[in-house]
């Protein structure tokens, strides 16, 4: 029984462990700098393109005030890439995502 209960333990750990990479945030060490918010910002995106979002950071890049959050959002067999600039909450992008995205 121990051992079961043991087991069961370190399946549950291991579970986490990649649930919560699979869910890993880039670019926290900008969120000072946002005014929107990732939940905001998630809310945002997901009316752009409905469907799960599979990745997501914030990250300085062109376009916009410079800071911007990203996701990819699957719907089906596609894809979408949508920018959401962290400052004012405008989209500044919504496209499909080539098989070589970054």
């Amino acid at each position: 029984m121990k051992k079961s209960i043991w087991i069961f333990g370190i399946a549950a750990g291991a579970l986490a462990l990649v649930t919560t990479s699979a869910w890993a945030f880039t670019g926290e060490q900008y969120a000072k700098d946002a005014k929107v918010t990732l939940p905001q910002a998630r809310q945002a995106a997901t009316k752009v393109f409905p469907g799960k979002i599979v990745k997501e950071e914030l990250e300085k890049e062109k376009g916009g005030s410079g800071l911007r959050y990203s996701f990819d959002i699957r719907h089906g067999a596609v894809t979408h890439e949508v920018g959401i600039d962290a400052v004012s909450g405008r989209v500044l992008e919504n496209s499909v995502e080539g098989a070589n995205s970054d």
